[in-house]
């Protein structure tokens, strides 16, 4: 565990441009999903204060298309890649800084082609927002 993230959770090292400015950023594995998270911080705010809506949306995107790929390698499916093709975010409050957010999954419909998934985010354990997706799946040949 790192100092600034809860139990079980470990820093999350995946390259992407788009996420860098924004870690440290931490996941916790599950059998079928990966749980992000990420401590609030000031580069992460709006001019409120608060968590920005588009490093919320970011970040669901991000966890409910990674925890596609682990359910589907969990099914056996060789998954090349997985790219968004429809998202939604619904805001229901806000975060501050200093506060735990975490990007939890659950699965619609996991196919071979389309995978749906909606995403809880959290403030300190708080509904903050809810996320849904669908994904096209691109298969190992």
């Amino acid at each position: 565990m790192s100092d600034d993230a809860p139990e079980g959770f470990e820093l999350f090292t995946r390259p992407s441009p788009l996420l860098d400015p924004w870690r440290p950023l931490y996941a916790r594995a599950a059998t079928d999903r990966l749980i992000l998270g990420v401590r609030l911080r000031e580069p992460h705010t709006n001019s409120r204060a608060t968590a920005h809506g588009g490093l919320i949306a970011a970040l669901a995107d991000q966890a409910m298309g990674m925890s596609c790929g682990v359910k589907l390698r969990a099914e056996g499916v060789s998954v090349t890649s997985l790219w968004t093709t429809s998202l939604t975010i619904d805001y229901l409050g806000a975060a501050k800084v200093g506060q735990w957010l975490a990007f939890d999954t659950a699965f619609s419909r996991v196919g071979k082609t389309l995978c749906h998934a909606e995403c809880d985010v959290t403030a300190d354990g708080e509904t903050i927002a809810r996320g849904r997706a669908s994904f096209r799946v691109t298969l190992a040949t």
